[in-house]
């Protein structure tokens, strides 16, 4: 199994592929009981999202991350992803609000990566994770979770069939 999840990330990153050809997502969500702050971040391939929002992968009318990025593209973003993604701390649903993005990769390999940042005072109970995006598109879409509590770790893989899970401390 980790032989698989590390040819699954090789082929995922390597920019000399032509074009991303597993359809994958990564999200990792982080909470630091010290720092008491839950973060969340999202690796989306842009032409995916583009795929999602406007139906045309090679848009450019949304523009992220650029000097003309559309001023509805954070909404539009926030839109699809409450459909098909949340994250629920002891049983309260996270508001996504975007704290940061921003694009790394090239041509099809380019990806959109978006923060998220709370503070979470309260001991952490439970998470619920729920990733779904791109499964309304894509058969055969996987979604990469990994979950990292103080200085323990979890992976998940989600899709379709299982777009929720669930952990307990």
């Amino acid at each position: 199994m980790l032989r698989l999840f590390v040819f699954i990330i090789l082929c995922w990153t390597t920019n000399s592929l032509k074009a991303h050809p597993l359809k994958l997502s990564l999200c990792e969500i982080e909470y630091s009981s010290k720092k008491q702050k839950l973060t969340i971040n999202l690796k989306l391939f842009l032409t995916d999202v583009n795929e999602a929002i406007v139906f045309d992968p090679n848009s450019n009318e949304l523009a992220f991350c650029q000097p003309n990025e559309s001023a509805k593209a954070n909404q539009l973003l926030l839109n699809y992803l409450n459909r098909f993604f949340y994250v629920k701390v002891n049983n309260t649903l996270v508001e996504l609000k975007i704290k940061n993005k921003n694009l790394k990769g090239e041509g099809d390999n380019t990806a959109l990566w978006v923060y998220f940042e709370y503070n979470q005072s309260t001991p952490l109970k439970s998470l619920e994770v729920k990733n779904a995006v791109f499964t309304d598109l894509f058969f055969d879409q996987n979604n990469i979770v990994y979950v990292h509590v103080d200085e323990k770790s979890k992976s998940l893989m989600l899709d379709k069939k299982k777009s929720v899970h669930e952990l307990k401390f």
